[in-house]
């Protein structure tokens, strides 16, 4: 029924920048919050920016100032701008969506595959 694409990631040195994109589609018919999250081997998934239809962001303590979270409603696609990237942002990074379907009412949580970000020299 709907699906979450993500793309651009891959393999950055430090100091580097990224730019991750994550395409909704399918029977939508609203969406409310989007965000990324990520998660680094051995630990959990945590999150690294939401936004909300409203356009309120909100961005981890560790990447404030350096990410930038921002969407094209026009296209049900969200992005993540990564700047400054450390060794430490290394990790699988998932698209999460709260979409309204035709075939449902309430808004239900969508994930993406994930996208392998990788800092290192």
């Amino acid at each position: 029924q709907v699906q979450l694409v993500e793309s651009g990631g891959g393999l950055v040195q430090p100091g580097g920048s990224l730019r991750l994109s994550c395409a909704a589609s399918g029977s939508i018919v609203s969406i409310s919050d989007m965000g990324w999250y990520r998660q680094a081997p051995g630990k959990e998934r945590e999150l690294v920016a939401r936004t909300t239809s409203g356009g309120r962001t909100n961005y981890a303590d560790s990447v404030k100032g350096r990410f930038t979270i921002t969407t094209d409603n026009g296209k049900n696609t969200v992005y993540l701008q990564m700047n400054s990237l450390k060794p430490e942002d290394t990790a699988v990074y998932y698209c999460n969506a709260q979409i309204r379907t035709y075939f449902r009412s309430s808004y239900t949580d969508y994930w993406g595959q994930g996208t392998q970000v990788t800092v290192s020299s």
